[in-house]
């Protein structure tokens, strides 16, 4: 199952910059895992924002909900998720 989900993060301007350093690096090295298992399809950056479009291609809802659940910066994050489903117009065979 095919997901397109945005993040944007909200981290308190008053945080500790080293637990802001952290966090982030602890994101980072989880996210680039998730995205060698092939469960984190893309990622892009928003021009000028802290936020993300990202496709993730999962099992189940459980699956999604699990991962964003687990990613560290998840408590200061504002998440949108849209399920995708092939459009009967597209001329690709597949989802690259």
């Amino acid at each position: 199952m095919l997901y397109h989900v945005r993040m944007d993060v909200l981290i308190p301007t008053d945080m500790d910059a080293d637990k802001v350093n952290e966090l982030k690096a602890t994101e980072k090295a989880l996210s680039q895992k998730l995205q060698e298992q092939g469960k984190w399809r893309h990622i892009w950056r928003l021009a000028g924002e802290y936020s993300n479009f990202s496709i993730f291609d999962v099992d189940s809802n459980e699956e999604l909900h699990d991962i964003m659940m687990s990613l560290p910066l998840y408590p200061y994050m504002k998440v949108e998720v849209t399920p995708l489903l092939r459009h009967p117009s597209s001329v690709r065979s597949d989802d690259s």
